[in-house]
């Protein structure tokens, strides 16, 4: 890091730069360089520790079954999700548009949504969290509600709540102790769950990236795309195939051969994506997070995740449609009143019910132990199709205005396309 600081520092001074009027930019290059090198470097340093002796995993109750069949949030549920909902629309929906253009989430945001304890939501309460009894529904009100404000901040946000979940979920008691204080302390680590790989078509059960056992432990290979946030994390979970099997394992951003480039994309943009490479990466035999068992689980959970985000953001485009078309006057009276504009709205809102209750459906059974596989199966094709759809028309009911960046549509369809095919991340 210092040499190539000290190369851009010299490239910087040459008199060149100002004949060419290329000062400002030339600074601006040296400064996010500066910046990127340092957040690397500390992200590196934190040593994870346990603080205390655990005898056994603690972990989350499931949810008391009802008598009879309803999704209707409690009442607690109910007032935090109006809490994020609140944040959502006064933090992260104003930020958005900068945060898409910059490929990176504003500092002082990611601090206030710390700060709203998503991360300990999941973490029992005799490990300094928030829960007292597992709660899949919770984390999808909170993803949808995050996801209304703005799906690549939300992402941001959430990818470090996924890993302490992941920890809760499936790790041992060596494990807890080790890393979930570090999450509801005052500063909570930068963390990511890496499941995607660079490969069209990409199925979670057919990894490249591998794990092979050695004396003592494990050596990792292989790449991961699209994780959030990794230029600055500090912990991540990433998926590896071990004996034919996909397993978890627990990789700190210290490691030896793990390295980080940039990858941003088509959305999700404000996530700051990347690609996470692991060449010969060794890891100690404690490494290995629950049982390889354990990772369909994963898989599932974290595609309820990106039902609820798509959710939230369909509802975002639907809250915008609505006045838009009912203010837009042409020929002389509003555009809703054009049956093709008003079928159209309503198609959206039809379509994002069905999203809304299968994803609901699915968390629910989730959260009470209950099998919910096919649920999801059926959720992640709804929200897939649908919320793609949905991205498309709100583009198009807008017209020219939905394709700049003035308006958020287009922003909202680029990001609604990732629901589609994204794996890992989010986890409820």
């Amino acid at each position: 890091m210092g040499l190539g600081l000290k190369v851009l520092h010299r490239v910087a001074s040459w008199p060149l730069i100002d004949k060419l009027g290329l000062r400002k930019q030339s600074e601006q290059v040296l400064f996010h360089a500066a910046k990127s090198g340092f957040q690397t470097a500390g992200a590196a340093a934190r040593a994870f520790k346990a603080t205390q002796k655990l005898l056994k995993p603690a972990r989350l109750g499931a949810a008391k079954s009802a008598d009879l069949f309803d999704l209707t949030p409690s009442d607690e549920q109910q007032m935090l999700r109006e809490s994020v909902q609140s944040f959502a629309s006064e933090q992260l929906r104003p930020a958005a548009l900068k945060a898409d253009h910059d490929c990176k989430a504003p500092d002082t945001l990611l601090r206030s949504a710390a700060e709203l304890g998503i991360c300990v939501l999941g973490v029992p309460e005799e490990l300094g969290g928030a829960g007292a009894e597992r709660s899949a529904m919770t984390h999808v009100l909170v993803t949808e509600a995050m996801a209304h404000g703005d799906m690549g901040l939300a992402v941001a946000c959430l990818a470090p709540a996924a890993v302490s979940t992941a920890l809760v979920l499936w790790g041992n008691e060596d494990q807890q102790a080790a890393y979930l204080p570090a999450f509801t302390g005052d500063k909570s680590p930068v963390a990511a769950l890496a499941l995607q790989e660079p490969q069209p078509l990409f199925d979670p059960y057919g990894l490249k990236t591998s794990a092979r056992e050695t004396d003592g432990g494990y050596l990792l290979n292989g790449t991961k795309s699209l994780v959030p946030r990794a230029a600055e994390a500090e912990l991540f979970i990433i998926a590896a195939e071990l004996n034919g099997k996909p397993a978890l394992f627990i990789v700190e951003s210290s490691a030896q051969g793990l390295g980080v480039e940039a990858e941003p994309a088509m959305g999700l943009r404000a996530a700051a994506t990347a690609r996470v490479h692991l060449k010969n990466v060794k890891l100690p035999a404690s490494a290995l997070l629950g049982s390889t068992g354990h990772y369909s689980e994963c898989v599932n959970l974290a595609r309820l995740g990106w039902c609820s985000l798509a959710v939230g953001t369909s509802q975002a485009v639907l809250d915008y449609v609505i006045p838009y078309v009912n203010e837009r006057v042409a020929f002389g009276e509003p555009v809703s009143h054009r049956q093709s504009v008003a079928f159209a709205v309503a198609n959206i809102g039809i379509e994002l019910e069905g999203m809304r209750l299968a994803t609901w459906r699915a968390a629910s059974r989730a959260e009470r132990g209950q099998s919910f596989i096919r649920e999801t199966a059926l959720a992640r094709r709804l929200c897939a199709d649908k919320g793609m759809q949905i991205g498309s028309d709100g583009v198009q009911l807008l017209g020219g205005h939905g394709f700049v960046k003035e308006h958020p549509a287009e922003r909202w369809y680029r990001d609604l396309r990732a629901a589609g095919f994204m794996e890992g991340v989010v986890l409820v």
